[in-house]
């Protein structure tokens, strides 16, 4: 502990002269006398030789000033009661602006919580603290200020708390966007560099953080080590996945970006995301969503195709949620972002080489051999997008239901793509594949959306051209933002008629089961039903379908 000194300074405050004790080492090199002079509420103490330290004044954690031009949309918490956001529209140039606001500390109580970082710092890495980390960090933080001999008001010790844990547990500037379940993606593209969100009402907006040159460069280094990848001048560029399952990309320097180091982090929703949401969302109708329904239930293979964040893995998570609880299901990713309610689920995700060259390495094209050898009734890839593809639809062809996702914009596109080196999977197994979902970003009265903007059936090969044939089923309307049923009456579907013979239903019994999917999904919708509930609807409806229609019809 550091030997206090006393060092009087006279400030007028209710026409006392007051005594400050402080510690040399917290102002070291400061010229404590002129930031009392600043603010007077820097420090208010009493004579017995214990300084009582009063920061700020007692008032909000958080306070905020309308830049000029703009005015307030919404704002929300994301970390009660330090951190919220403030969304701005700016009219003149039409732009939007995401405003983190945080806890507001003056200049003296900057300096003090620098000093005390360093000190909490040390503590927790050099002693042996065992318990929960956020205790520990409060606990550390007390004894810290305890040793000190600094009393100071509980306002300022949250915000010491918050700042040291955002920027120790969390993840430093950005710590409120990753806790904002709006945000989709995060990314820095440079020093000195606003950072960029997009954002599920906004799509994608400015905020008003930025890192300097240091504090990007240790940051993007932090996110590297706690992914358990190595990133340096000689390997400035990694892939990994984080602690919490979100994916980042990070550069580092300026040799590979030239604005200099670079994060873009694609967040991990852990709320799952299920149908009727997505039916409520306008993504897909009720009626599609049945059409999928019936098709998951009953071992039709789905890809779901699009363009970059176009909701092809979303779309392919929710419908999941439909195959029958009994079935055995392998996924296979590269990095986790399935969640399924299925006991009999194998989960399964690539891996890095530990070693120079391939040793170690696990492709998607490994997990996928493996698979089969698993015998799983249905088998689900993140992406196809490598050699991969050849083996997935020698397994469809063999009877495995399979589900995945693609990058192209239309079906004929797709299956160009698949045809093709260097994926080359033969046109006869293309046709092994029943439906294709085609997603995209779009915009709907200025608002940017997702929708699902096809869907088509793989029906066979053209004897005579020798090409796959395709039947479009659904499509998306964009002048009435409504999904269109194309087909005169559903069994003329390919894929309905099959799941009408397989099940040996009359056109009625198909349409009726068909009509009661529908209308169990938009009540579900309607009435804005969490995902915990649907998916104890899914199980209900699994086992005791009775049941289910008495509790939710």
């Amino acid at each position: 502990m550091f030997k206090r000194k006393r060092t009087k300074v006279n400030v007028v405050d209710d026409d006392r002269d007051l005594e400050i004790i402080i510690s040399p080492k917290l102002l070291e090199g400061v010229d404590y006398s002129k930031i009392i002079d600043e603010d007077l509420d820097f420090a208010k103490v009493i004579l017995d030789s214990k300084i009582i330290a009063k920061f700020g004044s007692p008032e909000e954690l958080i306070d905020f000033k309308i830049p000029y031009g703009y005015e307030i949309v919404e704002n929300y918490w994301v970390n009660k009661p330090f951190a919220m956001v403030c969304i701005l529209y700016n009219e003149n140039t039409n732009e939007y602006l995401y405003n983190l606001i945080e806890p507001r500390l003056d200049k003296g109580e900057r300096l003090v919580l620098d000093e005390i970082k360093e000190i909490v710092k040390k503590k927790i890495l050099y002693s042996s603290v065992d318990g929960d980390k956020y205790e520990v960090v409060e606990e550390v933080l007390s004894r810290s200020l305890e040793e000190f001999n600094l009393k100071i008001e509980r306002s300022l010790f949250s915000k010491f708390y918050y700042y040291i844990v955002r920027d120790f547990l969390g993840f430093y500037k950005i710590d409120g966007m990753m806790r904002d379940p709006y945000i989709e993606d995060i990314s820095c593209d440079g020093w000195d560099v606003p950072i960029f969100v997009y954002h599920w009402n906004y799509g994608n907006i400015q905020t008003n953080v930025r890192m300097s040159r240091g504090e990007l460069d240790s940051f993007v280094i932090r996110l590297a080590q706690r992914s358990g990848k190595h990133i340096s001048v000689s390997n400035p560029i990694v892939d990994a996945t984080l602690p919490d399952g979100s994916r980042v990309q990070l550069t580092l320097g300026k040799d590979v970006t030239s604005r200099g180091s670079t994060f873009t982090i694609r967040k991990f929703r852990e709320i799952m995301i299920t149908p009727v949401d997505l039916i409520r969302w306008g993504t897909f109708s009720a009626e599609e969503m049945a059409y999928l329904w019936l098709s998951a239930e009953n071992g039709k293979s789905v890809l779901f195709i699009g363009g970059t964040a176009s909701g092809k893995t979303t779309s392919l998570n929710a419908v999941a949620l439909f195959i029958p609880l009994n079935a055995k299901v392998v996924t296979i990713e590269d990095t986790r972002e399935l969640k399924l309610i299925h006991p009999n689920w194998i989960p399964s995700v690539t891996r890095d080489t530990f070693t120079e060259g391939e040793r170690g390495k696990i492709e998607m094209y490994d997990l996928l051999k493996a698979a089969l050898r698993q015998r799983p009734e249905y088998i689900l890839v993140g992406e196809v997008r490598g050699r991969e593809a050849l083996t997935l639809f020698q397994a469809m062809s063999t009877g495995h239901t399979t589900m995945s996702t693609f990058h192209a914009d239309s079906v004929d596109a797709a299956i160009h793509r698949l045809e093709y080196p260097p994926l080359s999977v033969p046109r006869s197994m293309i046709s092994a594949l029943d439906i294709v979902s085609v997603q995209a970003q779009t915009f709907v009265s200025g608002r940017r959306v997702r929708r699902n903007i096809k869907i088509s059936e793989i029906v066979g090969i053209d004897p005579v051209t020798k090409n796959i044939k395709t039947m479009d089923i659904y499509s998306w309307d964009p002048s009435t933002d409504t999904h269109r049923f194309l087909l005169h009456d559903l069994w003329s579907s390919k894929v309905m008629r099959e799941i009408m013979e397989f099940k040996a239903w009359s056109k009625d019994e198909l349409e009726e089961e068909f009509e009661l999917r529908r209308r169990i999904l938009q009540k579900l919708a309607d009435e804005g039903i969490p995902p915990k509930a649907f998916v104890e609807f899914i199980k209900i409806f699994n086992s005791r379908r009775e049941k289910a229609l008495r509790l939710y019809l």
